[in-house]
């Protein structure tokens, strides 16, 4: 994006002492949605933040910890969302599906950055236990929404096939749009639209009850 370090807001007259680290991250997701994970500094974070250089070092060891932070929050965030998508909506319902996926499609289009920080720019997440439980924890609510349209259990092999599948078009639905790559049939289909054909598609050919 175009937009410069002035276009966000300065932080110092909001910081408290005791919440650094929950401050940092906010305007971290703010500069990480602005110029990128890799177009700014800690120095950055920590002016904007109203502290000292060395001040983020008490919470993060190091500038990868402080991303690999944000990432755990936002998916903290994200499973809440997807879990109230899908509660929108009654129980092994393909709208309960449909609820999960917009919540997802929401989340990226409303946090692209951090999103696209989230699959593929963080670096060491791979080895971190936490994050991976995180990703299970919204893998399973995929899996369960899909069990119980099944009418089996979540770690069923057809629930969990048909959340992959759902995931993945999900997922690669996001992305697209998030990245303009989209625009033609953008125009011409509804996200929503798109989630209940696909949650249908997916759940009928995997013998919905």
């Amino acid at each position: 994006m175009s937009e410069s370090h002035d276009t966000l807001p300065d932080r110092r007259t909001t910081y408290h002492h005791g919440d650094l680290r929950e401050q940092l991250l906010a305007v971290v997701r703010e500069l990480v949605e602005v110029h990128g994970p890799d177009g700014f500094s800690v120095a950055e974070a920590a002016r904007r933040a109203g502290v000292s250089t060395a001040a983020p070092y008490k919470h993060f060891k190091d500038r990868t910890e402080l991303m690999n932070a944000l990432v755990s929050d936002a998916m903290d965030r994200l499973a809440e969302q997807m879990a109230q998508g899908r509660d929108r909506f009654a129980v092994g319902t393909y709208e309960s599906v449909a609820g999960i996926g917009q919540a997802y499609i929401d989340f990226a289009k409303a946090e692209p950055g951090v999103f696209r920080l989230m699959f593929s720019l963080t670096e060491g997440h791979e080895e971190d236990d936490i994050l991976h439980q995180k990703g299970n924890l919204c893998r399973d609510i995929v899996d369960r929404a899909c069990g119980a349209c099944l009418g089996a259990e979540a770690n069923s092999p057809v629930s969990m096939l048909s959340a992959y599948i759902l995931w993945t078009s999900v997922h690669g639905h996001a992305f697209l749009s998030i990245d303009k790559k989209n625009k033609v049939e953008a125009e011409d289909l509804d996200d929503w639209d798109f989630l209940m054909a696909v949650s249908r598609a997916v759940l009928d050919a995997s013998g919905r009850r």
